[in-house]
């Protein structure tokens, strides 16, 4: 995977735009004014949500009044954004609402994920993942290798030499969701032992006897960043996904996250109890 990320460049552009036109003492219809626009471009370029050519960003540069060599960086970080991502190459085996998560991924520090129904993407083995593959009515069989193929690229960043950091909190009930049967279970939650076992990677599981919780409502994943104002949470739903990115919202799911790990057992006690279910899937 490229180390750039065209979202990501998209949004650190919109960012430091945006922190420019206030210096500037220019409203957003101002600068909309500027560049013969509508008022909403200049908000869904400030936030990442719409490109800005490199002829705009010259021309806001001139109503900001930035020279080089700051105009510069900005210039080549408009250029960056307006490059292919990485897994374009998987076509339409990847829908356009995932693509941002991959880009945003593949740029993050850290990934904190909770999952209540799989094993994380990024813990998966390729015979889980094609077995949640093959479950989707919707699915061709054409690309279910890709999709295979897909979680196995994502998984190199765990052993990278600059590795994802990951904090997954697991339901227990998908670990005894017989996902592609016995065999595949084992295989994934043997994985799954192994992998907490990497320093960069933390994995808990919230026990069915821990009763009701906090993450019932849904699974979410929080992408952070160094800059923290690059923070994300991902929400995905069937066939599209949300984008949380206010303070105020990534902070909601920052504290649900660390109430679940407060819920969850601990990694010791998570080893224990899916070595016990390994256990129990042998003797079945």
């Amino acid at each position: 995977m490229p180390g750039a990320s065209p979202t990501v460049r998209r949004r650190q552009l919109g960012m430091e735009l945006r922190r420019l036109r206030e210096a500037a003492g220019k409203t957003q219809q101002q600068a909309a004014d500027w560049l013969e626009i509508a008022d909403t471009g200049i908000s869904k370029i400030e936030t990442g949500k719409q490109r800005i050519n490199i002829a705009q960003l010259r021309s806001l540069l001139q109503l900001y009044d930035v020279g080089s060599p700051h105009s510069d960086y900005l210039l080549q970080l408009c250029r960056d954004a307006a490059q292919r991502g990485w897994s374009v190459e998987y076509g339409k085996t990847v829908p356009t609402w995932f693509r941002d998560y991959l880009d945003m991924e593949t740029a993050a520090a850290v990934v904190w994920t909770w999952e209540p129904s799989f094993i994380p993407g990024l813990f998966q083995v390729p015979e889980y993942t094609r077995a949640v593959a093959l479950a989707d009515p919707t699915a061709h069989p054409e690309d279910v290798d890709r999709i295979v193929q897909l979680r196995a690229e994502r998984q190199r960043r765990l052993t990278a030499d600059d590795p994802l950091t990951v904090r997954a909190i697991i339901d227990q009930a998908a670990l005894t969701r017989q996902v592609g049967g016995p065999d595949v279970m084992r295989a994934q939650l043997a994985r799954l032992l192994e992998v907490a076992k990497l320093p960069n990677v933390t994995v808990q599981v919230i026990p069915f006897a821990a009763g009701a919780h906090a993450g019932m409502r849904g699974a979410f994943a929080a992408l952070r960043f160094p800059e923290t104002a690059m923070d994300t949470v991902y929400l995905e739903a069937y066939r599209t996904a949300a984008y949380a990115e206010a303070p105020a919202e990534v902070a909601f799911y920052i504290d649900t996250f660390e109430n679940l790990a407060a819920t969850a057992l601990n990694p010791d006690e998570t080893a224990r109890l899916i070595r016990s279910i390994i256990s129990g899937n042998e003797s079945e």
